[in-house]
């Protein structure tokens, strides 16, 4: 007799094969776009805002040297140190400056653009402008030593745009990742046989036929 729980469980695999191979890539695609523009809606936009700093050698020093220092000052931007006094004008707590503020340097000019991020435009600016104003009296203090002070280039500007991805790009992201998986499961689907493994339901499988008995046929 047909084991009945296993007929019944090679029914979804037999339904499963029957499917068209273009569905699994319409189903992920669909998904994915519907994922990724839920992502987008759900998600609040975010603004960035930039500030530029300068570093300017005095007499007693050359270029060469403003541009090395310009290039630990923008590793030292993102130190305690500088965001401790940061955070009195910024009016945030410190950990929200390191998650939100980044800077970047030049190998050809002497400048530190200080960048931060936030759901409110006009936060983005003010941390911006706290960082560079507490770098700028970071390198004051030791200007003597080091023979470079860094100068205030470009304030940050209320930014009008936001920076993060609009809905529609989300959920292109999306349908393409949904894409590529129903692709991926697209190759791993079984292949079509000749004949199932399985029994169709309710087919009998025929019992062994009687065994002749070689003793009569000698």
């Amino acid at each position: 007799m047909t084991d009945t729980p296993t007929r019944q469980r090679s029914l979804p695999l037999a339904r499963f094969r029957r499917l068209p191979s273009w569905s699994m890539l319409a189903a992920g695609t669909f998904l994915g776009g519907l994922l990724g523009g839920a992502y987008g809606m759900l998600t609040p936009p975010t603004y960035t805002a930039t500030s530029y700093v300068v570093a300017v050698p005095t007499a007693k020093s050359s270029p060469d040297s403003a541009l090395g220092f310009a290039q630990a000052y923008g590793r030292v931007a993102t130190q305690l140190a500088v965001l401790g006094d940061a955070q009195v004008w910024a009016g945030v707590p410190v950990r929200t400056l390191q998650h939100s503020v980044r800077t970047a340097t030049s190998p050809d000019a002497p400048m530190v653009a200080v960048s931060a991020t936030s759901s409110r435009p006009d936060l983005a600016v003010d941390m911006a402008n706290a960082v560079s104003r507490a770098l700028t009296r970071h390198a004051d203090d030791t200007s003597g030593s080091t023979q470079v002070r860094l100068v205030q280039f470009s304030r940050a500007v209320k930014p009008t745009e936001p920076t993060s991805a609009s809905r529609a790009v989300t959920a292109l992201v999306g349908a393409s990742a949904g894409g590529l998986l129903g692709g991926l499961a697209l190759l791993t689907r079984p292949r079509k046989t000749g004949q199932d493994d399985d029994p169709l339901p309710g087919a009998s499988v025929p019992g062994p036929a009687a065994a002749t008995d070689m003793r009569g046929q000698r």
